[in-house]
């Protein structure tokens, strides 16, 4: 059975949209756009993410890790309570910066100091 396509919408510098979900087939394409974005602040929106498998989940650990090292900040908005109870049950949700939206996000960050 084929798994639902991932796509993917640079937004604006630093801002992705993903629509469909992120699943062991979609990771490659997920990792490749994020891979390419260079902003010191990432900006996931999950609004139209359904849901996320282990390797997706995997996959996102692995962006937030890499921007890390590289002193770049990930922050998610639009996050479901299907994909936020997988965040709780395998504990990663306290590493992942949440906004309800992508307009907070972008305010908020925006707003933000380097502290």
């Amino acid at each position: 059975m084929a798994s639902e396509p991932l796509q993917i919408d640079h937004v604006e510098e630093g801002v992705l949209s993903l629509h469909g979900p992120l699943t062991m087939e979609n990771v490659p394409p997920f990792l490749n756009a994020v891979r390419r974005e260079n902003a010191p602040t990432m900006i996931l929106d999950f609004s139209g993410v359904p849901y996320l498998d282990s390797s997706g989940l995997g996959s996102l650990v692995s962006a937030y890790t890499s921007c890390l090292k590289t002193g770049r900040r990930v922050a998610l908005t639009g996050v479901n309570q299907r994909v936020l109870r997988v965040f709780e049950i395998t504990k990663v949700e306290p590493i992942f910066l949440m906004f309800p939206t992508l307009s907070d996000a972008l305010e908020a960050l925006s707003n933000a100091g380097t502290a």
